[in-house]
C-alpha cells in the first residue's frame, strides 16, 4: 500500500528496508546535530495542487514584478526537474525569532523586518546545509543538492509534506514545536530513498487577524496574498515607484513587514533568542531614516555586507526611508527631505516630494515650490504638484 500522499513507487514504505529507514534516522539525527530545529523527509513526487494554485496567481498577475516567478513555473512543482534523479527531498528549519525593543517614542527611525534584523539566513542556512549534504554524500548519495530560497523549488509546500508545518491564513507555514512561522527554510535533494513523513495538520478556524490587520489588505483571501499590495514586496522586490495609495499605508516599514505573523495567535508563545545569529543588530533593527536616506554606497556595503537587506538595494532603501519619513509627517524631517529634492536620483526626489507633502509644515511647501520652478523629471514633478495640492 502506498503511505496516502502519492502513488508512485518512491513512496510506498514496503520498498524502504530496514536500512533505509536507519538512515532515514540518522539523517535526522545529523541535521539536528547541525543545529536545525526542525527536520522532516518528503518524497521528490510532483506537487500538482500547489503547482495548480501557483499558476493561477501568477495568471492573475499577483506576482507582480517578480518575473523568476512566472519563470520557475515550469520546474516549482516538480522536485525531480530542479535535481535530475532526485528521489528524496530533506527539508529543514530553523528558528529566527528575536524579541526587539521598540524604538525610541518620537524617533524618526524606521523597522525592519524581524528575519533581517541580524545575519543573513543563506549564510547561516547554507554552512549547515553544506554539512548535511557532505553527510549524505558519504552515506553514499550520488546526488545532494541544497536551496535556502534560492531555486525555483516552492518551498513551503515542500515543507508541508514533509511535515514540518501547515499553511496560515497568511500563507506561511506555520511550525510544529513552538516556533510558529518565524522559521527559515532549506532542502536537500537527494537521489537516496529515505522514509517519508506524512503531511502536517493544522487549522486557523475562524481566526482572521492576518486578513484584517493587514495594513494595505494584501490578504486578499484566506490563503491568497496579493503581492502587489504587500509591503514586504514594496520595500524589497519592487523596483521603481511605489504606488501612491499604497505609500500611506506601509507605516515605517522600510525593508519587509511582519504584521500578519506578530497577530497571528500561532505566534504568541513561540521559543526566541535561540540562534545568536539573528539577533538584532543595533544599527539595523530600527535605522535613522535621515541617515538611510542619505546613506552613500561604501556606508551601505558596510553596514549590510552580511544582511538580507541587501537585497532592496541602496535605492530601494532610500526610496523606502523616505517614505517612511512622510508618514512619520515630523517637521524635522523637512531639511532631510529638502536636501533629497535635489538628489541625482529621480526617483529619491519623487518620493521625497510625496513625503514633503505629508508634512503639514510651510517650510515643506515652499521647498516643494522651489524644486517645481527648476525640476524638468516629468513624474517627479507630478509627485511636487500632487505634494503641493495637499500642502498648506
Amino acid at each position: 500500500m502506498a503511505c496516502g500522499t502519492c502513488s508512485t513507487h518512491a513512496c510506498r514504505p514496503d520498498r524502504l528496508t530496514l536500512m533505509d529507514r536507519q538512515l532515514s534516522l540518522d539523517v535526522k539525527a545529523c541535521a539536528r546535530g547541525l543545529g536545525f530545529d526542525l527536520v522532516g523527509i518528503t518524497t521528490a513526487d510532483p506537487l500538482p495542487e500547489d503547482g495548480a494554485r501557483m499558476a493561477q496567481w501568477v495568471a492573475a498577475g499577483m506576482h507582480g514584478e517578480m518575473d523568476y516567478m512566472s519563470r520557475h513555473m515550469p520546474t516549482a512543482a516538480h522536485p525531480a526537474h530542479v535535481a535530475a534523479g532526485a528521489r528524496s527531498i530533506v527539508v529543514v528549519g530553523l528558528a529566527y525569532h528575536w524579541d526587539a525593543s521598540e524604538p525610541p517614542s518620537g524617533s524618526l527611525r524606521g523597522r525592519i523586518s524581524s528575519y533581517a534584523r541580524g545575519t543573513d539566513y543563506h549564510a547561516v542556512m547554507e554552512r549547515k546545509l553544506a554539512d548535511l549534504s557532505r553527510f549524505l554524500i558519504g552515506r553514499g548519495a550520488g546526488l545532494a543538492r541544497y536551496y535556502v530560497d534560492t531555486g525555483p523549488l516552492l518551498d513551503r509546500a515542500v515543507a508541508h509534506r514533509a511535515g514540518l508545518g501547515w499553511f496560515g491564513k497568511n500563507t506561511m507555514l506555520i511550525t510544529k514545536a513552538g516556533y510558529g512561522s518565524y522559521v527559515f527554510l532549506g532542502e536537500v535533494l537527494t537521489d537516496l530513498e529515505l522514509q517519508p513523513d506524512q503531511p502536517a495538520e493544522g487549522s486557523c478556524g475562524r481566526c482572521r487577524l492576518c486578513l484584517d490587520q493587514c495594513p494595505t489588505g494584501a490578504i486578499v483571501a484566506p490563503f491568497v496574498v496579493d503581492a502587489r499590495r504587500c509591503i514586504s514586496y514594496l520595500t524589497i522586490e519592487l523596483r521603481g515607484w511605489i504606488p501612491r495609495e499604497l505609500r500611506p499605508l506601509m507605516q515605517t516599514w522600510v525593508f519587509g513587514c511582519d504584521v500578519c505573523q506578530d497577530v497571528c495567535p500561532h505566534n504568541g508563545l513561540v521559543r526566541q533568542g535561540i540562534h545568536q545569529e539573528f539577533a538584532p543588530r543595533k544599527d539595523v533593527a530600527f535605522p535613522d531614516l535621515v541617515e538611510l536616506l542619505h546613506i552613500d554606497e561604501v556606508t551601505y556595503q558596510e553596514r549590510f555586507r552580511h544582511s538580507a537587506i541587501k537585497r532592496a538595494k541602496r535605492q530601494g532603501l532610500r526610496r523606502n526611508a523616505a517614505v517612511a519619513l512622510g508618514n512619520l509627517r515630523d517637521a524635522r524631517a523637512v531639511p532631510s527631505l529638502a536636501r533629497a529634492l535635489d538628489d541625482d536620483d529621480p526617483l529619491i526626489r519623487g518620493h521625497a516630494a510625496w513625503a514633503l507633502g505629508r508634512i503639514a509644515d510651510p517650510q515643506a511647501a515652499g521647498v516643494l515650490r522651489a524644486r517645481l520652478a527648476r525640476e524638468s523629471n516629468p513624474p517627479v514633478r507630478e509627485e511636487i504638484e500632487f505634494a503641493l495640492a495637499g500642502s498648506p
